[in-house]
């Protein structure tokens, strides 16, 4: 008889210990306590440190509507803008607001189609960061043109008086139909997952006018067999429709520069280059925003230290990517072959501009580098730290591409220095007001925690269902 060999992993307990994952919700929280914490934070009394924060970043927000009103009515000569630096922090702040935007995307339609049950706790909030990025990036094209009320007889497509049509060509008008496109579709996507927790809103309420308006964007969701089913179809539509705007999207914002012969510009690296940008800015805003949010709120149960650590895994590979398109830029610029594309990246690195470039180099290049060690990826300070780095890298790169690629021209005699007047400065600033204020406003009157899909990944849900398990959204 031949000897029995033990198969010592086919004990309980038995993983090895490289292979043992933290769970997505601590302590064995009960479904129920998943819903009343979550609920909680929209139920409860407002938090003493909202008013103050929502009155500030109201104030810098309406500060920046102040600076458009004056721009609008003075002309864009109130901006630092010169021959030949025509775009500066208009559109630097264009391309870092739509970059911020991508993680929501990237976290809510791939991982979800790759089944990554991680982004549940933090999904929510990305998709409602990303709508509000993409309002903030809007407003500086409108703005940039001058002449505002201009804008909808040539950027839009519908007959008018004058018989002008958009000249199809641009990729500025690209840039129309890519962003309004992936902000329809993010704000379906964020809604549609959003149905099965208003119903749970609407169930707990105790106000006949919150239990109407919860109840009126809930759209009589029940629970039933049938409305999951719905459901899921439409959410994994959505998801599948939402993946390939993510790559495409700041591809076309990429075609703005790409497809013009502006040395530092013309070339075919941009578009998956911005892509990893966009994603690598975009979650280290999402890291930005959830670390407080998790302190002030108390969801450290729910938000854990892995999804923390996973997500600086990929901004470590994001900004490894990025890192490399740094370099790629310089090999071409060199084996190219080009005089003036060799000295528009001379000039980025040690030109007038060089203090941009090289802060870019530390915060993109060298900062992100500290994810290789799990001790800086689960230290919540250092990634919070690391995050706000990364945001500052991230706009100083946008600015170094678009300004220091047009200060100096081709002939000598035309060269310029861009420098930003008080104008630009409280534009970008209240950007930020703008941005924070739609946040708290998110945090403050919807779950901003997805709680039917949080309970899928409770250890108790059932691991076979698609969404993880746990149907019903209002235990």
């Amino acid at each position: 008889m031949a000897p029995v060999v033990e198969n010592k992993w086919a004990t309980k307990g038995s993983t090895p210990k490289a292979l043992e994952r933290e769970p997505l919700v601590l302590n064995q929280r009960s479904l129920g306590w998943i819903s009343d914490r979550v609920a909680s934070i929209v139920e409860g009394p407002t938090p003493k440190w909202w008013w103050p924060a929502f009155l500030i970043s109201a104030s810098v927000a309406g500060m920046m509507f102040a600076m458009i009103g004056y721009l609008i009515s003075t002309g864009v000569g109130v901006w630092g803008l010169n021959q030949p630096a025509g775009w500066a922090w208009d559109i630097t702040n264009f391309v870092f607001w739509i970059g911020i935007g991508h993680a929501g995307t990237l976290i809510s339609a791939i991982l979800f189609l790759l089944r990554q049950k991680w982004r549940t706790s933090i999904n929510r909030a990305a998709e409602a960061m990303t709508l509000f990025a993409v309002a903030c990036a809007g407003i500086f094209p409108l703005v940039h043109v001058g002449r505002v009320w201009l804008a909808p007889i040539f950027l839009a497509p519908v007959p008018n008086g004058n018989g002008l049509w958009p000249q199809f060509r641009s990729p500025l008008l690209w840039d129309v139909f890519a962003v309004s496109t992936y902000g329809t579709v993010s704000l379906l996507f964020w809604y549609v997952g959003l149905i099965p927790d208003l119903a749970t809103m609407r169930d707990r309420a105790t106000s006949k006018v919150r239990k109407f308006a919860y109840g009126f964007f809930a759209l009589g969701w029940t629970g039933s067999n049938r409305h999951w089913s719905n459901y899921e179809k439409a959410y994994l539509l959505l998801a599948g429709l939402s993946t390939p705007l993510v790559l495409s999207v700041h591809s076309i914002v990429s075609f703005d520069f790409a497809v013009s012969q502006v040395p530092g510009w013309h070339t075919t690296i941009f578009p998956p280059y911005f892509v990893a940008g966009a994603i690598f800015s975009g979650f280290g805003m999402v890291l930005t925003l959830m670390i407080p949010i998790r302190t002030l709120f108390g969801l450290e149960d729910l938000i854990t230290v892995r999804h923390v650590d996973l997500m600086g895994k990929v901004v470590l590979a994001t900004g490894s990517i990025v890192a490399y398109a740094y370099g790629m830029e310089f090999f071409i610029a060199w084996y190219g072959g080009n005089p003036n594309e060799l000295y528009a990246f001379k000039n980025r690195a040690f030109g007038p501009y060089w203090w941009a470039y090289w802060s870019m180099i530390s915060c993109n290049v060298i900062c992100p580098q500290l994810f290789w060690f799990k001790t800086i990826r689960t230290n919540l300070v250092a990634v919070f730290i690391i995050s706000i780095f990364v945001n500052i890298g991230m706009w100083f790169e946008r600015f170094v591409i678009i300004v220091t690629s047009l200060h100096r021209d081709y002939l000598p005699s035309s060269w310029g220095y861009f420098s930003p007047t008080y104008v630009d400065i409280l534009t970008f600033v209240g950007s930020f007001g703008l941005f924070c204020t739609l946040f708290l406003l998110f945090m403050r009157f919807l779950p901003m925690i997805a709680i039917a899909e949080v309970k899928g990944v409770t250890p108790q849900a059932d691991p076979h269902h698609p969404l993880g398990g746990a149907k019903g959204g209002h235990h």
